[in-house]
């Protein structure tokens, strides 16, 4: 390699670093900003120092109750349940190497649901019970989706299909049993399904928030490997990764995520899907995407969730604006797709 190529080499590679640098600083001010407006405004309008010292646990009349109790939680859920599903999103579509392997399309939100929903209905649990159901119902649709998809290695295609199969059966699941549902559970699952933050408290955060501190560095210690799974298992396996021990721990990593971020909020639609690739077009090639989709799912979220209480007429649970996003998207798509020759 001439002296050139290679100073012509690092120069990129020294652009391609600062642009990481300032997309990452740049998500992070946009969060916090977003955070300390969401504790600022609303119904009634608190000031930066008010809020300031109701965060360090000083008494202010009024706020404490409405910022301390109100908006800090659901400003904290929202950050962390983006987080999360940011993180889960970017994984399975990386390691499959397809955008539409995300837990929203390939049943893993939908198992969770129906598990919630079930208990919600049938079950007439509380909302620890709810949230247990629906994490272990999600890990057990994680679960069969993989083994059913399981041949001479796991296929991101195979995996989607059989994924997306499961999805309708299990919504179908979840259609049948609110059919049965007496008028007060319907509305509770409804809100539930929907997506929301309006019940968040501080018993909804903390689980997110351990799963968050827990399963977070565990992805992070994987993200090396997961680049180069990339590349196709064959290319990712002659590099040294053990290809079906990485992916399983990715898949329950992951899954375990989107698990406890919807038995506390719900299932937000479409964040999981819409924050990897997003991430992947402002910060560009070169580099692991998991943490930036972690900070832009935390960032839809709250904006989301801030637009749907204030922006409209009327209040709208975060899941509705989510969902309006991220279903033009996926149409996008899939008609890209296609017309490009690929398959689903």
């Amino acid at each position: 390699m001439s002296t050139t190529t290679l100073e012509a080499v690092t120069r990129g590679r020294v652009r391609r670093a600062r642009r990481r640098r300032i997309v990452l600083s740049v998500l992070g001010v946009l969060i916090v900003a977003m955070f300390a407006t969401s504790l600022m405004i609303g119904r009634t309008n608190y000031s930066a120092a008010d809020v300031w010292h109701v965060i360090l646990g000083e008494h202010v009349q009024g706020a404490t109750f409405t910022v301390g109790t109100l908006r800090l939680p659901r400003a904290v859920l929202a950050a962390l349940a983006g987080a999360c599903f940011g993180f889960g999103g970017v994984t399975f579509q990386t390691m499959l190497r397809n955008p539409l392997a995300s837990p929203d399309i390939i049943g893993i939100s939908s198992g969770a649901s129906a598990a919630a929903v079930f208990a919600i209905v049938s079950l007439s649990l509380g909302a620890s019970g709810v949230s247990s159901f629906a994490i272990v119902a999600g890990l057990a649709v994680a679960l069969v989706v993989y083994t059913l998809s399981f041949k001479d290695g796991v296929a991101g295609t195979r995996l989607v299909l059989i994924g997306i199969g499961i999805s309708a059966m299990l919504e179908s699941a979840t259609s049948y049993i609110l059919s049965r549902a007496a008028q007060w559970d319907l509305q509770e699952a409804m809100r539930w399904l929907t997506g929301s933050l309006n019940s968040a408290s501080w018993d909804r955060a903390v689980p997110v928030l351990v799963a968050l501190a827990v399963l977070g560095p565990v992805l992070l210690t994987q993200a090396r490997n997961l680049d180069m799974m990339r590349l196709g298992d064959d290319t990712a396996g002659a590099l040294g990764v053990r290809m079906e021990r990485t992916r399983l721990l990715l898949i329950v990593t992951a899954v375990g995520l989107i698990a406890f971020a919807t038995a506390a909020t719900g299932p937000i639609a479409f964040v999981a899907f819409l924050s990897g690739p997003i991430a992947a077009r402002i910060f560009g090639p070169g580099g692991s995407l998991l943490v930036p989709s972690a900070l832009v799912g935390a960032l839809l979220v709250l904006v989301a969730d801030f637009c749907g209480q204030f922006a409209f007429g009327t209040r709208y649970p975060v899941g509705v604006v989510t969902g309006v996003l991220g279903a033009p998207y996926l149409i996008y798509l899939i008609v890209r797709t296609n017309r490009a020759g690929g398959s689903l």
